[in-house]
């Protein structure tokens, strides 16, 4: 049984989101909470395997919230909230669903089997998280939560320039095809390596995700393409049909070798645009390593972390994808790369596949 928090500061949601949530086999609400830091609370005395976060919530919104959660405690975290929060750029780290609350008169049924659909979906997340919960006291958990200062505090947004310095290729490589995705993209990561054949250019993935559950998607995703799919290992050498993504905790990046190759190289340095991975990170160095010879695509995703990084491997050539608002579940990463003048073709989810499989052909440049 997996025991979840419902975030929410109408009386009325919370009762709903308990009633829906407790009809789903495996799910049991624990507690509610109306805020934040009542949040907090119930963290520290109930310790759940899950949170639902609203957005709009008063003292601190649930962005602000989710941040300090995923870094003074990393747990799994829905956002159930209204349609508004599609277009919030400063969404932050953690989120591995996103159910928008009902609009235009939808059926409490309909909304009930949306939110059904999307904790079924992460229970292979769940089963990750409880095994490797964390087993500290509540005393220890209380300490973390406080934070530092003796409260949350809102996270410094760093340049990629503080980790990792922007040195473009001036020959290009060869080729390599870089994905970069957050909210929404565990479903559509699954759906586009589906769709994939073998033969292709190493691809290298950073997918926003807790520590921990970043071996079991990379499992997933394996079973679910013909490629090979791995959990990045510092070290590694990019082979053909093969696929890299990026550990929960640490930034992929790749180094050409002296007879043509690219290693994988981890850093376990600060967030990069409040996060670790960062597809902005993954991107630059791609553009020092790779060059004009690679494909960039941006999916899913809140916030921004990747426009940097795809506009400098859009100025040196590169291949550069952005998921059309359509088929994503957020559209905050993609806007923020075309707003940049990053993206040089946009395309549908279920088009994605296709156009990974006409860039290794040379039919897409």
């Amino acid at each position: 049984m997996y025991t979840v928090l419902v975030i929410d500061d109408s009386p009325s949601m919370r009762r709903l989101l308990t009633d829906l949530i407790n009809k789903i086999d495996e799910f049991e609400v624990v507690a509610t909470a109306m805020d934040a830091y009542d949040a907090r609370e119930k963290i520290k005395e109930y310790e759940p395997d899950l949170v639902t976060i609203d957005i709009n919530m008063p003292k601190m919104d649930g962005v602000t919230f989710l941040r300090n959660l995923m870094r003074l405690h990393p747990m799994p975290a829905v956002v159930i909230s209204g349609e508004s929060v599609r277009g919030n750029d400063i969404f932050d780290d953690g989120a591995v669903g996103f159910v928008p609350k009902p609009e235009g008169g939808e059926s409490i049924s309909s909304f009930g089997e949306r939110v059904k659909d999307t904790l079924l979906n992460l229970t292979f997340l769940l089963k990750r998280y409880t095994l490797k919960k964390p087993k500290g006291t509540k005393t220890e958990v209380s300490k973390k939560l406080s934070g530092s200062k003796g409260g949350f505090e809102v996270e410094r947004k760093v340049h990629p320039d503080e980790v990792l310095p922007s040195r473009p290729a001036v020959i290009s490589g060869p080729r390599v095809i870089a994905i970069g995705s957050s909210t929404g993209g565990v479903e559509s990561l699954l759906k586009v390596f589906s769709g994939l054949v073998e033969g292709l250019p190493p691809i290298v993935i950073t997918q926003h995700i807790p520590y921990g559950f970043s071996s079991s998607f990379a499992q997933r995703l394996n079973q679910s393409s013909v490629l090979t799919v791995y959990e990045a290992e510092d070290g590694m050498i990019l082979e053909k049909s093969h696929a890299y993504l990026a550990p929960g905790n640490k930034h992929l990046t790749l180094e050409r070798q002296r007879d043509n190759t690219y290693k994988i190289v981890l850093l376990d340095t600060v967030k990069v645009s409040r996060h670790r991975p960062s597809v902005d990170i993954m991107f630059r160095s791609v553009n020092n390593s790779v060059g004009g010879s690679a494909m960039a695509i941006m999916m899913t995703g809140m916030g921004d972390d990747g426009s940097i990084g795809m506009k400098e491997l859009y100025d040196n050539g590169a291949y550069t994808v952005a998921q059309n608002e359509e088929s994503c579940i957020v559209f905050g990463m993609p806007a923020k790369a075309i707003e940049a003048g990053a993206v040089k073709d946009i395309c549908h989810l279920n088009d994605i596949s296709r156009y990974i499989i006409e860039f290794a052909s040379n039919k897409r440049r």
